[in-house]
Formats: structure tokens, sequence, C-alpha cells
């Protein structure tokens, strides 16, 4: 089993009104739900660790996941309001604008932390749930305690105008990274953080400090892979695009989930990744993501739709 660790929200999605008015629609959504979600529907047992609200938003949170085959037995339910992201569209890329004061993902502490199961091989961390307190710091206590024993995945996905201490964020990632085995992070993400676009170098520097596996996603300009003895490119798939909304998180979903089909999804397997299953699971995880950006809003394949 494969646990996403993060943030659930809703996002509110621009549309137009029948009279022509600028309007919000709510659609599920988050990093990591996102990536749970996408990973529920390509056919890996996938569980989920957040706190949901009880709120009606909540209930469709609940339910988009249990609709994807997530299970929910790591998932606290309780009495605080969901995380509201607004969205602006512009040339195709989304903006957002968070609302997540004392939200039900955001107050979790180290006492909510589950005791995971032996079916448990790998855990995936991100997002915007790696900034607020006391949620961030749950959440690096769980990879702290796991990191040693199961594959750690993280995907900063940064957002910025969430980020008050930059400083401090980057300790925080910089810690992240020495734990985990697989980073998977977008090129702008690489440049705000290093300040520079050198994608070879950040990537070098982070398998030196602990990743195993560096994949750097560039959009149109497709996707550069990292290990301490390999380096691949891999152009993107030409297709007509909806929105990015959800990409990076399907891509994330089906790079793990390539791994774990070819059972490689362990700790000795991925510190030593061959060429085939390095190149194969990139390949798999644009393929994924390429057919989530031709469809508006963060919409996953099922498994089907990668086998036609």
């Amino acid at each position: 089993m494969i646990v996403c660790c993060g943030e659930a929200l809703i996002d509110m999605l621009p549309r137009t009104s029948r009279e022509g008015a600028p309007v919000y629609q709510p659609f599920n959504g988050g990093s990591i739900f996102n990536t749970a979600i996408a990973l529920g529907r390509l056919g890996i047992i996938t569980g989920f660790f957040s706190g949901l609200s009880t709120d009606f938003f909540g209930d469709s949170l609940k339910a988009g996941l249990q609709a994807s085959n997530v299970d929910l037995k790591y998932t606290k339910f309780w009495d605080k309001p969901s995380t509201l992201a607004f969205v602006k569209l512009e040339n195709g890329q989304a903006r957002y604008s968070f609302y997540d004061e004392n939200s039900a993902g955001r107050m979790l502490t180290k006492k909510d932390l589950p005791k995971l199961s032996s079916d448990v091989n790998a855990l995936h961390f991100g997002s915007i749930s790696l900034i607020h307190e006391p949620g961030a710091s749950t959440l690096e206590a769980l990879m702290m305690r796991e990191a040693t024993d199961r594959v750690i995945c993280l995907d900063p996905n940064i957002r910025e105008n969430l980020i008050k201490d930059r400083r401090e964020y980057l300790a925080r990632i910089g810690r992240l990274v020495s734990m985990c085995d697989i980073l998977k992070i977008s090129d702008e993400d690489v440049t705000w953080i290093t300040g520079k676009t050198d994608l070879s170098s950040a990537a070098r520097k982070w398998l030196n400090a602990g990743a195993k596996v560096v994949v750097i996603t560039r959009g149109g300009n497709g996707v550069e892979a990292f290990t301490k003895g390999l380096s691949i490119k891999l152009p993107s798939i030409d297709v007509k695009v909806a929105d990015t909304v959800g990409a990076g998180d399907t891509f994330t979903a089906g790079f793990l989930a390539s791994l774990q089909r070819a059972g490689k999804l362990n700790k000795a397997s991925v510190a030593y990744l061959d060429e085939p299953a390095l190149r194969n699971a990139v390949a798999y995880a644009a393929r994924a993501a390429a057919i989530t950006v031709s469809r508006a809003g963060a919409n996953p394949p099922w498994l089907h739709e990668l086998q036609n």
C-alpha cells in the first residue's frame, strides 16, 4: 500500500453562469488528495492520512476518495473546517488563494499519527501541508518515524504566496529531502528553491543530501530524471491542454504506480534503480499526466485509459 499524507481541499474553480456572470464552482482537490485519487484509479492499493472535516465539503472529499478506491482507515474525521483554494487560470496555468485557518488537515498533531500496518511500503508527502503548523511538523515527524523502513516520496509543489518565512520553510524542505527516497519536483520549484535554473546541479545536490531518485518535470519541455549513476531526458507528450490542475500530482502517482507494479517500490530497489525501470516509470507518469491536462480540472485517468 502507498499512503498519501497531506492536504485534501476544495478547489473553487472559475466558471461563467448562464447569465454570463463570473462564478466559482467547488471541486475536490489538493495535491496529496489528487495523488491519492490518481493512484487509486490506476489500480494501486492506496491509503490517505490527513484530517477531513465533517462539514459538507469534507463529505465531498470523503466520497471522492472512496469513489477512487482509496482506503480511509488512516484518515481522521473531525469538526474543523475544510481548506478552500480559489483558483485563477492564466494562460492555462493555475494561481491559488488559500483559506486554511484552523482547518481539519492543518490542525493535526503528533498524537494523531497513525500506526501503519505492515503492508504499507511507501509514503508520499508534499505541498501546502508542509507549510503551516502544527500539521507541517506532524507530517515531518511521520516521515522521520517511517523513513528507515518505507519508501518516502516528496513533492514540494510550492505555493509561494503561503510561505511567510522562506528561510524556515527551506530548512524544512532540506530536512525532508535528506529523508526521502524519491524527490519529484517541477523546474519552477527548483528555481524558487535554488535561485538558479541549473537542474542537473540541483539534482546532484539533492542526491548527495540523501535522495535516491530526483525527477524534475518541465511542463511542455519534458522530464529529466537522475540517480547517482543515471541521467535521462524524455520529451513531453503532444496534447491539447485544457488546464494544468493536478498534472504534477498525476505524474507522481504514475511514477509510483509504475515502480509498484514492477516490484521496485522498496528501499533497496529505489536506491539502485536501473535505467529501464526509471525510464518506464517516467514514461508512464508522463502518459498519465498528459490525460489529466487534456481535460478541465484535476481529473486523473483510470487504469483502462492508459491500457488503450
